[in-house]
Parts: structure tokens; sequence; C-alpha cells
């Protein structure tokens, strides 16, 4: 399956995964789980949840390890019973939510203690060199200079907010792990030798190797969060 996906979608899931770790026995919800593709990878060897209020994603999903999908958002997640998952993901979902901070209050609710949450965000700083790099958009770059919002064509507004910010919302996480995401391949703009397996396995390998360097976070064009349920 990941091979029919888009460069830039199969190379993000490939080294999120990687960033994650191997799950084994575990109880998993995926928030916001979209095809159902990272459910479906994790579900292999793992007892998986997935929540996901779009129809239309819904209409191309994944499942072939027979993970359970529920239809609906946040109030799907208050039906949950509390400390009932290892891991949460919730990845490109929280820019473009009203109630983020209930949804982070749920996560801490649904994990176990010492449970872990993955959480994918977008960078400002990584959407500016996008604006001005990639699609001349300099009134745009300007605009996120100014700390205003984007918008996705597919998902509308992008409601930026810091790292920090998940343990404001909820402070009874603590930040383990922060990774950068998307620092180099998309500013590669021969679409030819992105087809290339070689030219993936290797753009993988060195975004793995900058992911977890400050400098580089800077400026990827997303990042990889992981917290800790702390008691």
């Amino acid at each position: 399956m990941l091979n029919q996906l888009p460069t830039w979608e199969k190379l993000a899931k490939v080294i999120i995964w990687k960033q994650i770790g191997e799950l084994k026995d575990k109880t998993i919800l995926d928030f916001g789980s979209g095809t159902g593709i990272t459910a479906d990878h994790f579900a292999a060897d793992n007892q998986v949840t997935a929540i996901e209020p779009s129809e239309d994603m819904l209409a191309q999903q994944v499942n072939t390890n027979g993970y359970r999908q529920i239809i609906g958002s946040t109030d799907e997640l208050k039906k949950l019973p509390s400390e009932s998952f290892d891991y949460i993901f919730c990845h490109n979902v929280l820019e473009y939510a009203d109630d983020r901070e209930i949804i982070v209050g749920e996560f801490y609710r649904l994990l176990k203690l010492n449970g872990k949450l993955s959480i994918v965000k977008h960078n400002r700083n990584g959407r500016v060199m996008q604006m001005v790099v990639l699609l001349n958009n300099f009134d745009e770059a300007n605009n996120l200079l100014d700390g205003h919002n984007s918008n996705a064509q597919q998902f509308g507004t992008i409601n930026y907010y810091d790292d920090k910010d998940i343990i404001e919302w909820y402070g009874g996480f603590t930040l383990q792990e922060t990774y950068g995401l998307r620092t180099f391949w998309d500013l590669q703009q021969n679409q030819e030798i992105q087809k290339d397996e070689k030219w993936q396995k290797k753009m993988i390998e060195i975004e793995m190797k900058v992911s977890q360097n400050p400098d580089f976070q800077k400026i990827a064009f997303f990042h990889h969060l992981i917290f800790e349920k702390r008691g």
C-alpha cells in the first residue's frame, strides 16, 4: 500500500513510524486516522482503535489487519473508558480542531500511566520556507511571519500552535522527544528522481539523521512530538 502513495506521503509515514519505533501487544488509539494507513500498519501487532470524522477519508479506508474503526470526533473520545491506551496518535489534526484543548485533556484521561502521545504538527518556520522557496508566495510568507494563520487546500485554516502548548493545555504531559519532519525532500523539485527507491532510501536516512538536531528542526515543515503521561 505504501508504494501506491505519493512520495511525500510515503516518506512521511515511514519516517514517523521509525520515530515511534516498534510497538507490540499495545493498545493504540489513532485519532484523526484518515484513510487508516497508520492504524492498519500498527494493527498487525497491536490492538488499534481508529477515530475519523470524514466520510471521504473513510471511503478510501485501508483495513487489512482488523483494527476497530469509529466514525466521529471528540464526542467519541468521551465515550471511551479512562486509561485504555498505551499509545495515542494524533497526526496533522489539532491545527484544524476548534476544541483542541479538550481533545488533549481527553488524551490524558485515555492514556495509561506512562503512556505515550504522538503529535505531528505544522511548523510555522517550515511553512514560510515552503511559501518562499517552492511557491513564490511572498504575501503568504509575510502573513505567517506576522503571526497569522494559513490555509491547507484540503482541510481549511491551519491554526498554528507551539510545541510547548500541549503541556500548557494539560500539564500532566512531559515532552520526551522532538523530531523534525520533511526537512529536505520537499525542496527537491525533480519529480522523476523522487520516484527512485534508492533516492527515497537515502532521503529517509538523512531525514532521520538530522531529525533530532535543533538547528534543522527550526526549518522542518513539520514537527513530530512524543509526550508521556506522568502521574
